[in-house]
């Protein structure tokens, strides 16, 4: 960042990842963070998180907050505090481990119960590297994220593979609702204003 660049030029927004363990939620943020893969990496403890400072069209300026939780059971109690305030999250399953993808409705009925409903959900597919191992097809991804109403990617971290496809359209979709809504909070404010004007010039 530049010295014209202070923080403060930048829009902030935080996104999870969530998911089982084991299903690459971590080297997908190494991927899109670093550019880098490590083959065997250690078990999130609890949470990790970078930060990352994007541009958007028009040289929009923002800055990305990226969770890492844990998948872990005991864990759970730990990371479902962070889900207040995210703006985003990517529920990742891995499409050669059944259970992962079982997992996916108790995943999202834990973010329904913890997060705000204006969180915008995509659900990823990681390791489609493993083709000879794959068990979810795109089709099955496809169809669970239609049930849910939200957008569905493949990914694979170890060959770069709509990594950063996934986090981008994720981030567009974040500031596009953001924008929304911070248009009609405008707007309500103008409206209350000019209300207000009509009235003081009412003579008693």
């Amino acid at each position: 960042m530049s010295e014209e660049e202070k923080d403060d030029d930048f829009h902030l927004y935080k996104i999870l990842l969530l998911g089982d363990c084991a299903v690459g939620k971590s080297c997908l943020l190494l991927r899109y963070c670093d550019d880098s893969f490590q083959e065997a990496h250690l078990t999130t403890i609890g949470l990790d998180f970078r930060l990352k400072n994007i541009y958007l069209e028009n040289n929009r300026k923002i800055k990305i907050q990226i969770w890492d939780t844990a998948g872990e059971d005991r864990f759970r109690a730990i990371t479902r505090n962070y889900y207040k305030g995210a703006n985003g999250i990517l529920l990742i399953f891995d499409v050669t481990n059944k259970n992962s993808f079982e997992h996916v409705r108790d995943w999202i009925q834990t973010i329904r119960e913890e997060s705000s409903e204006a969180i915008t959900i995509y659900l990823v597919g990681n390791k489609i590297d493993i083709d000879d191992k794959r068990i979810i097809s795109k089709e099955e991804g496809n169809k669970l994220a239609d049930e849910f109403k939200m957008p569905y990617f493949e990914t694979s971290a170890k060959k770069n593979l709509g990594v950063d496809d996934v986090f981008m359209s994720l981030i567009k979709e974040i500031d596009k609702l953001y924008k929304e809504l911070h248009n009609e909070e405008i707007e309500d404010k103008n409206l209350n204003l000019s209300k207000k004007k009509k009235k003081r010039k009412k003579c008693c």
